[in-house]
């Protein structure tokens, strides 16, 4: 037997079983099919195969984006906004009738604790309960002509409508989270979706297609293209694509900004936040929440914190405190109940890891807790403590996101010096603050250049209740509940001419 078992009975009807490893089918809006070649995908557990899922060619996505484009976007815009919500609800009630199937694949295909998988699953099923709220940021205005001779005895209506199609990239880290998410908010205001999932771990976006057709979605305005990115430039470039919604990371960004012509874009890319320790701070509280967000789902998120700045009078006591509970944490299997911090998604994800301590370490870095390789995805989490500032900016765990559980720590001297240490980095997606001083505090949110400020608590974007994004090469645009419907939805102006027939009478 594999080490994915799936006992729901709804998914088996979209594979088949060879020798313990599941033969994924792929959604092509309103049919489920194989495809003429397969990709192997892997656990980050013991690097196992457990699935196989179709390698699209060209020619299958180019069949699947025409019947997107001219019959799924009107399918779905031609549905009542009403029932658009019933049937995300649907989708949600589904989910919650298959949490255990999805968490299964979350945590196999993921490597995520059981705990982390299921904290996922529950954030889909809240995100798509609450895309009301994205459909009350859809409105227009009303606006009258005679405030110019020009357009005197004229009227408008400005409204927003779909784009059309949007393609929807999603990063491994958060598969199932990040594909309901863009499906929720590009859907409300009518758009037809095809996701390109992640290689790594697709099988949880699959069957959450399942879940979309069981809902009864329009079946031609939905789709996953199971394409290896690397080979993903044609389709971010294709004309019927109007919106380009990706997270991931910021080369991954630029690249995808360089191919794909003129679109609308929202994107959230690289991040590695910085965290200020200020003298005030509730000392344990600050090292508990800074050691889960360094080794927090290892260190593969977004909004991970990987630069611990700490204020001078109380940098060597707090450091005692983070590394005490940066020792606490229990690394394995993550099917084990005891496990904090499972695998990172591939060996060479450790291998850039080691490298960057590595590199730290000659240059006069001291490893203060971590920095040893547990297995070939498996690495405990990491403190290096760097000292010199003018060595701290030159190393690659600074000046680049390494999406894995290890972080940098520093003293500063004065508030200017942590101001530009944490602005420094060429990202922005979100810093925090620990301290008691509000009006400190409120000078640090004014001065930091980053999208989200987060004040005694490590970052972390949840459901998407409070909007995310990033600034510098963090991103473009913002997503987050009502947030992102402005880059999915287009503004159209439709002018009535009234001249002559004696509405108005002006004096």
């Amino acid at each position: 037997m594999g080490l994915l078992v799936l006992h729901d009975r709804l998914f088996k009807d979209i594979l088949t079983e060879e020798d313990g490893v599941y033969k994924f089918k792929t959604y092509a809006a309103g049919e489920w099919i194989e495809g003429k070649a397969f990709t192997e995908v892997k656990s980050p557990i013991d690097l196992s195969v457990i699935a196989k899922v179709p390698r699209l060619s060209w020619e299958e996505v180019d069949r699947i984006l025409e019947t997107v484009y001219k019959a799924g976007r009107w399918r779905i815009r031609d549905t009542p906004g009403y029932r658009r919500l019933e049937i995300l609800e649907r989708v949600a009630d589904l989910m919650e009738e298959h949490k255990d199937a999805l968490a299964d694949s979350l945590v196999v295909n993921s490597g995520k604790t059981r705990g982390q998988a299921l904290s996922e699953v529950s954030a889909s099923i809240d995100r798509l309960r609450r895309a009301d709220l994205d459909a009350r940021k859809i409105f227009g205005e009303y606006t009258p002509g005679d405030w110019d001779p020009t357009t005197a005895e004229t009227e408008a209506i400005v409204r927003r409508e779909p784009y059309g199609l949007v393609l929807a990239i999603i990063p491994f880290n958060y598969p199932l989270f990040d594909t309901v998410s863009k499906f929720a908010y590009s859907v409300v205001p009518g758009n037809a979706v095809v996701v390109k999932p992640p290689s790594a771990d697709p099988l949880p976006v699959l069957m959450f297609a399942k879940l979309v057709e069981e809902a009864g979605f329009p079946r031609e305005a939905f789709a996953v293209l199971t394409v290896p990115g690397r080979e993903s430039d044609r389709l971010v470039a294709d004309e019927r694509v109007s919106v380009i919604s990706l997270t991931g990371s910021s080369s991954t960004g630029k690249k995808v900004l360089a191919t794909a012509g003129i679109k609308q874009f929202v994107m959230e890319l690289g991040g590695g936040d910085p965290a200020l320790v200020l003298a005030d701070s509730d000392l344990d509280f600050a090292a508990e929440r800074v050691a889960a967000g360094i080794y927090s789902y290892a260190g593969q998120r977004c909004d991970a914190i990987k630069l611990v700045l700490v204020e001078g009078p109380i940098y060597e006591e707090f450091v005692r405190r983070l590394v005490d509970e940066l020792s606490k944490v229990r690394v394995g299997d993550p099917r084990d109940p005891h496990t904090a911090m499972g695998p990172v998604i591939d060996p060479a994800t450790v291998d850039e890891m080691l490298s960057a301590v590595e590199e730290a370490v000659k240059l006069g870095g001291k490893v203060l807790h971590g920095g040893k390789r547990l297995g070939a995805t498996y690495v405990e989490p990491t403190l290096v403590e760097v000292l010199d500032k003018g060595v701290l900016k030159g190393l690659k765990l600074y000046r680049e996101e390494i999406f894995a559980p290890v972080a940098l720590v520093t003293a500063f001297e004065n508030d200017d010096e942590a101001i530009e240490l944490a602005n420094g980095r060429r990202y922005g997606l979100d810093a925090a603050i620990f301290g008691r001083d509000v009006n400190r505090i409120r000078k640090f949110a004014r001065f930091l250049e980053f999208g989200a400020i987060y004040v005694n608590d490590m970052p972390r974007h949840g459901v998407g209740y409070y909007p995310f994004g990033g600034r510098k090469e963090s991103g473009v645009g913002r997503e987050g509940i009502g947030y992102s419907i402005e880059h999915v939805t287009a503004y159209k102006t439709i002018v009535y001419n009234y001249r002559g027939v004696g509405i108005w009478k002006y004096l």
